[in-house]
């Protein structure tokens, strides 16, 4: 691996071993594992380990059991669809809406290993690392950082230098990539695709960046949760936002990452979508380069509307809102009791009145059918 990619990159094959062995030897993972996987004990894990030779091995037999330990204790199951549209011998840019900070990309992991596929590499950004134990974990979960605590001149710089690190990892490493749509995960249930992304997937090539796009594969894929495991912060969070910026507190990062891992999500679909390499050839060539780009979020925003599994909460809060009985069909007199009843559960903080939170919750809900609505009569 060349140097240059020191400050972002995971730890590399020739590293993992050492690395691996400091791991199981850490406190903090061995309390983790106690508490979370008690039957998984760091003496077995030890005994493992001397038959790890590569970080798959490491995934496969450690990191994959918290993965499925997380799915029982916070879910009523995954369905999960796709894997025909893609192949073995083809590395992929997997472009995924983005709901929660760390199991959407965990769940294409899992998928992964289900059907034996190389896991990917993971986008994360640098913000939500906030210990030594957490970047070791990162590092041996290939993940990779997106460096966002930056001014705009460093920002450009930084695009450049994380786009040349995707690429490296698809034509030089071999291996696919996830990253999510934008910034941050969506906070309304609207799932849109950041134009400046797409534009640094395409940096290598700013003369036909739509070429570019075709040589990487770029591949939509869709999580949606029967229940936002994080709705509670996220409604709060627009809530406040009414009167001005929000300013995140020390450690609410993580908080954020443990809710979304640990919160309740009832049932899950994961889907991988198909590739737009054939979409991205009817773009037509009398566009600018920004209408390309835009045309080319349009598309993996059309795949994420079209896969995204509505369930019966989706439909109540946009009848809710809506105040009608559109989608009545839905859904039964006790899921709307029971949905409406767990709102007003979630509706209860100190700073934000119930009626408020009451709102952005079923707006967070409503969205997802919204969009479906406006993806049919397109």
């Amino acid at each position: 691996m060349n140097d240059i990619f020191n400050d972002i990159r995971p730890y590399t094959e020739e590293e993992a071993g050492e690395k691996i062995s400091q791991i199981i030897d850490n406190e903090s993972y061995q309390n983790a594992m106690r508490q979370i996987i008690p039957e998984y004990t760091p003496e077995q894990l030890k005994q493992d380990a001397k038959n790890f030779n590569t970080i798959y091995d490491f995934q496969t037999s450690t990191s994959r059991k918290f993965i499925e330990k997380f799915i029982e204790m916070s879910s009523k199951g995954v369905t999960f669809k796709g894997i025909e549209n893609i192949t073995r011998n083809q590395n992929y840019v997997f472009i995924g809406n983005h709901r929660d900070i760390t199991f959407d990309a965990a769940l294409l992991a899992e998928y992964f290993f289900l059907e034996e596929f190389n896991t990917s590499k993971i986008a994360i950004g640098d913000n939500l690392i906030s210990s030594n134990i957490l970047s070791e974990v990162a590092k041996l979960n290939k993940m990779f950082l997106v460096k966002r605590s930056v001014s705009l001149r460093e920002k450009i710089t930084n695009y450049q230098h994380l786009s040349a690190y995707i690429h490296h990892v698809l034509f030089n490493d071999h291996e696919s990539v996830w990253i999510a749509q934008r910034d941050g995960r969506t906070k309304d249930g609207f799932d849109i695709t950041k134009q400046g992304l797409i534009k640094m997937l395409a940096m290598d090539d700013r003369v036909k960046p739509l070429e570019m796009l075709k040589k990487i594969n770029l591949t939509p894929t869709i999580v949606s949760y029967e229940y936002e495991p994080c709705d509670q912060l996220k409604a709060r969070e627009l809530a406040l936002t009414e009167d001005g910026p929000y300013h995140k507190k020390s450690g609410e990062d993580f908080a954020s990452i443990m809710q979304g891992i640990m919160g309740q999500k009832g049932r899950i679909q994961l889907t991988i979508g198909k590739p737009i390499i054939d979409e991205i050839d009817t773009i037509p060539e009398t566009l600018n380069q920004n209408d390309k780009i835009y045309e080319v979020c349009k598309m993996v925003d059309r795949q994420i509307y079209q896969n995204y599994k509505l369930y019966p909460n989706n439909y109540i809060a946009f009848d809710i809102l809506s105040q009608q009985n559109r989608f009545a069909d839905q859904y039964s007199a006790q899921e709307k009791a029971d949905f409406t009843d767990y709102l007003h559960q979630q509706a209860k903080v100190e700073d934000v009145s119930e009626e408020k939170m009451m709102h952005y919750l079923l707006r967070i809900y409503a969205n997802p059918v919204t969009t479906a609505l406006n993806v049919s009569f397109e």
